[in-house]
């Protein structure tokens, strides 16, 4: 079937169409681009129709690059040995190093409620788990060093948390998307999770107010469950997890 008459998701017109996810979210909310709801809230789009509806007048988006510096591969060690800065914080991806503006107050807010949400519920449901927040340093891969914005490590997998870092993968990352973010999370760390075989990676962005979360199967990831704006997401993998998505952006 070709994929102009095929329905298709949200992630697959944007790759489409060059343009980012949340730009997608943003035209379907505002009604610029016809849909298909497949009910609570699960949006499926024709190639054909979309473009239609744009007139043709698909704007390519520039998204400023984060900020790298081309050096050889860096370790942990060499990660260890980068003097703090204010106002920034730093990761190495694949070798690179990665130095980003710290949060913004949006940012704070929406993992802060997201963190409370996450706890209350794997505090029931895996007692000898943790929840943790940035900063703190997730060694997944060789060459890489993370500080998601939110994670979760069973109790099954006390092993890989060290006295200053955790050294391995952790079953859920969270990160919160912000505009000096959004394509390192989207694409680079995704990429790096997905190898890396963490099971869960959830993409939260409060400026758009949309939650993702995909799942790792087969050595890929899959969008088992999203939401935007005030819905109520369900976790098909967390069974009794609603993440009320109001209270996420709400002051």
């Amino acid at each position: 079937m070709a994929l102009d008459k095929q329905l298709i998701t949200a992630q697959a017109l944007a790759e489409a169409l060059d343009l980012s996810v949340e730009t997608i979210w943003r035209y379907t909310r505002e009604n610029k681009i016809p849909c298909v709801e497949l009910g609570s809230r699960q949006y499926r789009y024709k190639l054909d129709d979309v473009i239609k509806a744009l007139d043709g007048g698909i704007i390519r988006e520039n998204t400023a690059p984060y900020e790298t510096e081309p050096v050889d591969k860096l370790t942990y060690q060499d990660y260890l040995d980068i003097p703090e800065e204010p106002g920034y914080r730093f990761e190495i991806l694949d070798g690179m190093l990665i130095k980003e503006p710290s949060p913004n107050v949006m940012h704070q807010r929406a993992s802060r409620r997201l963190q409370r949400i996450l706890e209350d519920y794997f505090g029931e449901v895996d007692s000898e788990g943790e929840i943790f927040n940035a900063p703190l340093d997730v060694t997944p891969l060789e060459y890489n060093v993370v500080q998601p914005d939110i994670f979760y490590v069973a109790g099954q997998q006390q092993s890989i948390v060290k006295d200053t870092r955790i050294d391995g993968v952790p079953e859920l990352l969270v990160e919160i998307l912000s505009p000096s973010s959004r394509r390192k999370d989207r694409l680079q760390k995704m990429q790096i999770y997905q190898r890396a075989g963490v099971r869960h990676y959830w993409l939260v962005d409060p400026q758009e107010k949309t939650l993702e979360c995909f799942a790792w199967h087969d050595g890929i990831y899959a969008l088992v469950a999203s939401g935007m704006d005030e819905d109520m997401v369900e976790h098909p993998n967390f069974k009794g997890l609603s993440i009320a998505l109001k209270s996420l952006w709400t002051k």
